[in-house]
């Protein structure tokens, strides 16, 4: 069994060997759990098994030297066994889904009967080995890596799991740590302790992160204590994690309070920096990722590239290629200033801010094309490119042609602009109502004759401007159309702004949808003043004569033609 000390409950203590022997005779060791959690949901896995006695003295804890005293006096397996059997009998009570990780020491690693032992402690207590994970140390494996991948081996053919207990501290080599095809690799606790302050340690955990990764080996940090480490490791891509952060080791008979506590929940992140630094992370094995990337990196109708802090060209795809007009290979190792001098001179504030790790999207930029006389629209988004310890290493741009999209909206603006015009000399203003009469839309010319505000003439604000006299009628009319779908055909005294009143006839016509529902109304309204003028006045005129004829029947007494 390993000593994990920072697992202790009370400070460590030395015993004597006589001591041990006694505590190993009266089965006084006792198995401890600490709790091993998935980062990324706070949900407790598994345990990893910790040996404890309970000192009448020391309290419960585990003394340093009692395993080598152990292991010197040949009673390392009966200690295991002791240990294991206690495990098995009160994890067997547990969910299925939940795992124990094992402490082997480096002289059982050399004995191929660990995995016997191991498999028949576990049969008597009805534990299952799928769901036991043994962790071994680097030193075991530099003293005889022959036997300890034969024992590795045996191990995983019953279904156990093989573990590298602290990863980093040893003197194993990657070609050893290869050819044992394990299952986890444990970071040491010395290296994520340091995390926050080391950028050293940081640089480190993410190298080992990227090799178990690279290996389809499960990353474990141990001797999580704090919210940043936390933080920090999922970041790098760890997935697994135990320390005092998640919860101290436990006797079994706290094993169901302990797992009826909620899951840990890391601190939300800084909504302000998004998910810039949360690793990527793709479901294929690591062998495909880079196929898979590349796929992506060409495959995208955007131009892409990663520049470095010195603003050169290191990687890009060929549409990043297109919308520059040079080759690929053109572009790597010269700066933008070299590629493109105009161009870079009016991006170098925006990609400076960029490196200070400020992103800057959806920045517009025209440039002239590869055609005489032709000019495109780009929409450019810059981000900075953080390595594993949080540095800024270089900028990552996106680039989109949007000129076909500038060239429509400018093609639409015309378009209402020569609208607009066409409206202002137009003798009629247009309108637009909702299927229930209120209005939407109003021409200005509306606006600027009656003196309200389009906020006044919206919905039914516009009869602010009628005369008193014509304001149920018109509204007769207009609901009569409502109701029946007819056209509109109004004519009222409308008030302008100088207090005055002129005759306007508004004309509209409904919108129909498929069924035959109203969808809205379009209308126009045009000033007929003068026409209405100009009738009455012609009306008044033959009034007049037809009184003046009726007169000269009377006074003459003949019929007047």
């Amino acid at each position: 069994m390993s000593v994990i000390l920072a697992g202790c409950y009370h400070p460590p203590m030395l015993v004597t060997l006589s001591q041990v022997r006694s505590a190993i005779a009266n089965d006084a060791l006792t198995a401890c759990f600490q709790p091993i959690v998935e980062l990324r949901s706070g949900r407790i896995i598994g345990f990893e098994v910790l040996a404890r006695w309970d000192h009448p003295e020391g309290g419960l804890t585990l003394p340093p030297n009692l395993i080598d005293l152990a292991t010197q006096d040949g009673l390392i397996d009966t200690l295991t066994r002791q240990i294991f059997r206690k495990a098995f009998l009160a994890a067997a009570r547990l969910p299925a889904q939940l795992s124990l990780s094992l402490n082997v020491s480096p002289i059982q690693l050399k004995d191929r009967r660990l995995p016997n032992l191991i498999a028949d402690t576990a049969q008597k207590s009805g534990f299952a080995l799928n769901r036991i994970t043994v962790e071994i140390t680097e030193s075991a494996i530099l003293d005889n890596i022959e036997m300890a991948g034969t024992v590795v081996r045996d191990l995983q053919s019953m279904g156990c799991r093989v573990a590298l207990d602290d990863f980093g501290t040893g003197y194993s080599s990657l070609s050893h740590v290869q050819s044992l095809d394990l299952d986890e690799l444990k970071v040491d606790l010395s290296f994520i302790r340091n995390m926050a302050s080391s950028r050293s340690s940081r640089k480190i955990v993410a190298a080992i992160v990227g090799l178990g990764r690279s290996l389809g080996a499960v990353t474990v940090a141990e001797g999580v204590e704090t919210e940043e480490q936390a933080e920090k490791l999922l970041r790098l891509g760890c997935a697994q994690a135990q320390g005092w952060l998640f919860g101290r080791p436990s006797t079994a008979d706290r094993l169901p309070d302990v797992l009826a506590a909620p899951p840990h929940q890391l601190a939300p992140q800084d909504p302000t920096q998004g998910d810039q630094q949360v690793p990527l992370c793709l479901e294929a094995m690591p062998e495909n990722q880079p196929a898979l990337l590349r796929a992506l990196y060409e495959g995208v109708p955007v131009g892409m590239c990663f520049l470095d802090r010195e603003l050169r060209h290191i990687s890009i795809n060929r549409r990043f290629a297109e919308m520059n007009g040079a080759p690929i290979g053109a572009h790597l190792g010269r700066t933008m200033m070299e590629m493109n001098p105009a161009i870079a001179s009016r991006l170098q504030p925006y990609l400076h801010r960029v490196l200070r790790g400020e992103s800057i999207s959806e920045l517009e930029i025209s440039r002239p094309g590869h055609r005489i006389g032709e000019e495109r629209t780009y929409l450019a988004s810059y981000a900075p490119a953080f390595d594993e310890s949080g540095d800024v290493i270089g900028v990552l741009v996106a680039v989109l042609d949007i000129t076909k999209r500038k060239r429509a909206e400018t093609a639409l603006r015309e378009a209402e602009e020569h609208y607009r015009n066409f409206i202002e000399l137009s003798p009629h203003g247009v309108w637009v109502a909702d299927p229930h009469g209120n209005i939407l839309e109003m021409s200005p010319r509306w606006i600027r004759m009656s003196g309200l505000t389009p906020e006044q003439m919206r919905g039914s604000g516009w009869l602010l401007a009628l005369h008193s006299d014509d304001l149920a009628s018109t509204k007769l009319a207009t609901e009569e159309s409502l109701r029946t779908g007819k056209p509109i055909d109004a004519e009222f005294r409308m008030r302008l702004a100088d207090e005055s009143f002129r005759w306007i006839r508004s004309r509209g016509v409904p919108r129909l949808g498929s069924s035959g529902q109203i969808l809205g109304w379009y209308g126009t309204f045009e000033d007929i003043d003068d026409r209405r003028k100009e009738r009455e006045r012609l009306l008044a005129q033959v009034r007049e004569l037809e009184s003046r004829l009726r007169l000269a029947e009377v006074v003459t007494g003949l019929p007047v033609d």
